[in-house]
């Protein structure tokens, strides 16, 4: 069984630096909870997305797709609070558009043509509300992030197909039913997912899992030229590149994480430039270690007495401990939380 875990973000919040030379072990992070695995078997949970409750942090959820089944909610324990039917969602996210949060979920339901499926996440009753599925372009559907244009807040997604074709939608949420219109394509050359949007600088970050890292303007105006940043070298990123999460410091410094699934690690990334800053491991604590990582989310901040600098939520490919194990650091990178 599948299931995602629950880290404090000790390598991001506060550390001026995670940096570990080339060919070093990476330094390993204790995992602090795990939700419920999900009901499917195998290969089935992938993408996290966290919503922060600023009122009660503590009251914090966890979203995480069954790509077999539908769609869970999780408290910061783990506990599996409710569960939405849906076939095969693959990739997750979700925006707080000033207290109303909508989660989008790229839909693989149908190989020959994708679609997004929106929800409402019921922040009090813990429980996600479908408000429909939306056809987005031939193709199947397999990564998705959101990003809200800091201009005018206008909200757009960004669907990763199988093929390396990424099509930006304009989620329009001003009328009885959503409206969901392509407005661009881009194009890598080989299979791709993960992605994330910087909200601040509006940059869009897509991972082409064997090949490395890509940037574009996340404008729908704007051309649709990649540019690499980051390659799966097979030392400080491997093979299969999979899932991207921020953590944000300042106008647009922070971190970009990248989960490194070949060798069960994960590669920061400093921003703005993208330059390598580091890597770890998520080894046992309380629970298992993790290991195959698809997806990954971030946020920094206050989630309540067990996260009170940050939650990072990693898929995790086993409840068991990872296959690599030797020569991992007995500690975080940096101390504190």
């Amino acid at each position: 069984m599948r299931a995602y875990s629950l880290a404090a973000a000790l390598l991001l919040a506060g550390c001026s630096t995670t940096s570990v030379p080339v060919g070093g072990e990476a330094p390993m992070v204790a995992a602090a909870a795990e939700t419920d695995p999900v009901d499917t078997a195998a290969d089935a949970a992938d993408d996290p997305a966290i919503w922060r409750n600023a009122a009660d942090p503590s009251k914090s959820l966890v979203i995480g797709t069954d790509k077999k089944a539908g769609i869970h909610v999780y408290s910061l324990t783990g506990k599996r609070l409710s569960f939405t039917p849906a076939a095969r969602l693959n990739n997750v996210d979700l925006r707080d558009l000033g207290g109303r949060v909508i989660a989008a979920a790229s839909d693989r339901a149908e190989a020959a043509t994708a679609h997004v499926s929106l929800f409402t996440l019921d922040t009090a009753a813990a429980k996600l509300v479908p408000l429909g599925r939306f056809p987005v372009g031939a193709g199947e559907a397999y990564g998705m992030c959101l990003w809200t244009r800091a201009s005018d807040k206008a909200l757009f997604g960004f669907v990763v197909l199988k093929d390396g074709r990424i099509d930006q939608v304009a989620i329009d949420l001003s009328g009885t039913t959503p409206k969901v219109t392509t407005v661009r394509s881009m194009k890598l050359g080989t299979q791709s997912e993960g992605c994330v949007v910087d909200d601040r600088t509006g940059q869009l970050y897509v991972a082409e899992e064997d090949v490395g890292l890509w940037r574009f303007d996340a404008d729908p105006s704007a051309p649709v030229t990649a540019t690499p940043i980051a390659k799966v070298d097979g030392k400080t990123l491997v093979a299969d590149a999979e899932g991207l999460a921020l953590a944000p410091f300042g106008k647009s410094g922070g971190y970009l994480v990248v989960s490194s699934q070949g060798d069960n690690a994960y590669t920061l990334y400093r921003l703005p430039d993208v330059t390598y800053a580091g890597r770890f491991r998520i080894g046992s604590g309380p629970i298992d270690g993790i290991s195959d990582t698809d997806g990954i989310d971030l946020m920094l901040g206050d989630f309540g007495p067990a996260y009170p600098r940050g939650l990072l939520v990693a898929q995790d490919g086993d409840n068991a401990p990872p296959r690599r194990t030797s020569n991992m650091s007995a500690g975080p990178a940096c101390s504190g939380r």
